[in-house]
């Protein structure tokens, strides 16, 4: 019998995000073992697991970052294998660590991505300036990102990440390093680009809350396995207990905690990102 409990997979067409059998080895290590997932378009997906469990290799591989030691994904119908360069026109991405030059203007940083995306220099102002505004950025749109507090640095990412109006959104952890203020403002965010845009998102993590509270779906990795999916409240009624949280959901799945002791590079990581975002 299985160790891992997969309470619904799905495979119909029309998902914008597919992966099927996807997998990565490096070397002996499995550190993504046969995932299939599906995302319906427009909705938020959250990858939860702790350090360790194959999220950030997933989004590696979505964002083609990293190629499939076996299986596939598909981005709107495209093959990550077969067509990474027309993937990467589909996609936005925001790493865990910083991508924002602390040294420019929240207005320089967007423009320059708007270089990097080839959009046309009119074009650029319009959607930079459309952007700061929607991240509620303009008033800070002419000082130098260094002095930003973390939450605003991860709105301006987001803004980077969505100039060229992707389809689908990536995010690494985005609340790592934040104040609950900035946790609570990013989420807003992130729940505004799908309501007014119908952007897909799916972002990882380690924080019960945020998978709970943001996402349609949550899939539990652990250790590069796809041990449950389902929508919040599935996962949640899956137990048949009262007051059931969504931590009680996954020790109950994997077998594990989300507190397990993480390697030196992990936590160098950690401390750098929670340092740069103040």
């Amino acid at each position: 019998m299985p160790a891992f409990t997969i309470l619904k997979i799905y495979f119909p067409m029309g998902f914008i995000v597919q992966t099927i059998q996807l997998s990565k080895r490096f070397g002996d290590f499995i550190a993504l073992d046969h995932l299939n997932i599906s995302l319906e378009e427009g909705e938020i997906f959250a990858l939860l697991g702790p350090n360790g469990a194959g999220k950030t290799t997933a989004i590696k591989l979505l964002t083609t970052l990293l190629t499939p030691s076996s299986g596939d994904a598909f981005i709107d119908g495209i093959s990550i294998v077969k067509h990474p360069f027309k993937v990467r026109s589909l996609i936005g991405y925001v790493p865990q660590m910083l991508s924002a030059e602390g040294a420019l203007t929240g207005y320089e940083n967007l423009l320059l991505f708007a270089k990097l995306y080839d959009i046309p220099s009119k074009e650029a102002r319009l959607r930079v300036k459309q952007s700061l505004e929607f991240m509620n950025l303009e008033e800070f749109a002419h000082k130098a990102v260094k002095t930003y507090s973390g939450g605003m640095i991860r709105r301006l990412e987001i803004a980077q990440s969505m100039l060229h109006h992707p389809k689908v959104l990536f995010l690494d952890e985005p609340t790592t390093g934040l104040d609950p203020i900035g946790v609570k403002t990013v989420w807003q965010h992130l729940l505004e680009l799908k309501q007014q845009f119908n952007t897909t998102i799916l972002l990882t993590t380690h924080v019960m809350e945020e998978a709970d509270k943001l996402s349609d779906h949550v899939a539990f990795l652990s250790r590069g396995k796809l041990a449950a999916i389902g929508t919040p409240e599935e996962l949640k009624s899956s137990l048949k207990k009262e007051n059931v949280t969504m931590e009680d959901v996954f020790i109950h799945y994997t077998k594990e905690s989300l507190d397990n002791e993480r390697s030196f590079s992990e936590v160098v990581t950690k401390r750098k990102t929670t340092s740069r975002l103040g």
